[in-house]
C-alpha cells in the first residue's frame, strides 16, 4: 500500500468530517466547496502555515515533527488509536518488512493451554490482519468452526463480509462491520507491505460492497471492549461482553474474551452452548475413532 496515498486520504478524509463550529470557529451561511474544514482554517489552529500543511496532507511526512502532528491530531480530534496511525503513516522507516510481516503466526503452546481451560468462557487469538490463529472449543461453538475452514478463510474480517452466516450471527452486523473494517486499516498502517494484507483487502474490495463502502471512509479503531448481541443458532439470543486482553511475547496477538452477566438469560444460553459444544466434540470424537478403526481392519 502506498504510504503517501494513505496518509493524504486520512488527512483529508479527518478533516472533512469536522464543521467550523465544532473547532470554535463563527458559522457562516457561505456555501462551501467541500465539506469540513478548510486547509487554511487546520493549518491556522494547528499553528503551522497552509504551506506547510498543505504539503504533508498531499503524503510528504518524512520530515513532520511530534509537536506538529500533536498539533493537528488535536485539531482533528484524533482517538487514540487515530493518533497512533497518523504517527505511522508519517514514519515509513519504522515499518517492518514484508517477509517479516508475512512470516508464519503462531501461539505459545501455554497461550494455548490457557484457551482449553476457559471452558466456560469463549476465547479466541487475533494476529496480523485479523487472522483468528487459535481458539477455544465454545469460542469455535459460538463463532463458527474455524477448525475446517481454509487458512485464508480463518480471518475476522473475511468472515463477517464474506460468510453469509455472519450477517444473522451479530445482531448489529453494520457496526460489527465498521469495527472490523477500522481495525485493518489499523493493520495496514502498521504492516502497508504484508502481501497477504493487500491480497485480503483486495479479495474484500472486489467480493463485498460494503466492505468497499466503509472501506472509504477511513475510520480507525482498536480492538476494546464492549457488548455484543448476537442470535446463535443453536441457543438464541445473547448479550455478552467482550474484553481484549494482549499476551506478552508477541505484540501483534489480542487475546478477545466473551463472558455474559451472571444470573442472565444469556449465561444460561452460554451454558447451554458449552454443553452442546461439548456433545458435539464428543460425537465427533468417536466417529473419528470409528473411522480410524475401519481402516485399520482393512
Amino acid at each position: 500500500m502506498d504510504q503517501r496515498t494513505e496518509l493524504s486520504e486520512f488527512l483529508r478524509s479527518r478533516r472533512a468530517r469536522l464543521r467550523p463550529e465544532d473547532v470554535g470557529l463563527p458559522h457562516t451561511t457561505t456555501r462551501r466547496r467541500v465539506p469540513g474544514l478548510r486547509r487554511e482554517e487546520l493549518a491556522q489552529l494547528a499553528g503551522v502555515s497552509t504551506a506547510y500543511y498543505t504539503r504533508l496532507e498531499q503524503g510528504h511526512g518524512e520530515n513532520v515533527s511530534v509537536a506538529v502532528l500533536d498539533a493537528i491530531a488535536r485539531v482533528l480530534r484524533l482517538s487514540p488509536a487515530e493518533r497512533d496511525h497518523l504517527g505511522r503513516l508519517t514514519k515509513p522507516a519504522r515499518r517492518r518488512s514484508g517477509r517479516a510481516a508475512a512470516r508464519v503466526q503462531r501461539v505459545r503452546p501455554a497461550l494455548q493451554q490457557l484457551l482449553d481451560a476457559m471452558e466456560g468462557v469463549p476465547a479466541y487469538v487475533l494476529g496480523r490482519r485479523l487472522d483468528v490463529i487459535a481458539w477455544n472449543r465454545l469460542g469455535s461453538a459460538l463463532l463458527g468452526d474455524f477448525a475446517v475452514l481454509p487458512p485464508e478463510q480463518r480471518n475476522m474480517a473475511w468472515q463477517v463480509f464474506l460468510d453469509p452466516d455472519a450477517r444473522r450471527l451479530y445482531v448489529d452486523w453494520e457496526g460489527k462491520a465498521s469495527d472490523i473494517v477500522g481495525m485493518l486499516r489499523l493493520d495496514a498502517g502498521r504492516d502497508p507491505d504484508d502481501p497477504h494484507l493487500a491480497s485480503l483487502i483486495g479479495e474484500l474490495s472486489v467480493k463485498s460492497e460494503d466492505f468497499r463502502r466503509l472501506w472509504a471512509t477511513y475510520d480507525i479503531r482498536d480492538k476494546g471492549h464492549g457488548t455484543k448481541r448476537l442470535h446463535h443458532a443453536v441457543v438464541g439470543a445473547l448479550s455478552l461482553q467482550y474484553e481484549t486482553l494482549r499476551p506478552t511475547g508477541d505484540a501483534d496477538q489480542v487475546l478477545v474474551a466473551y463472558h455474559a452477566e451472571p444470573g442472565s438469560a444469556s449465561a444460561e444460553s452460554l451454558r447451554l452452548l458449552a454443553s452442546w459444544a461439548a456433545t458435539e466434540f464428543q460425537a465427533g470424537t468417536a466417529s473419528d475413532a470409528a473411522d480410524s478403526a475401519t481402516e485399520a481392519s482393512r
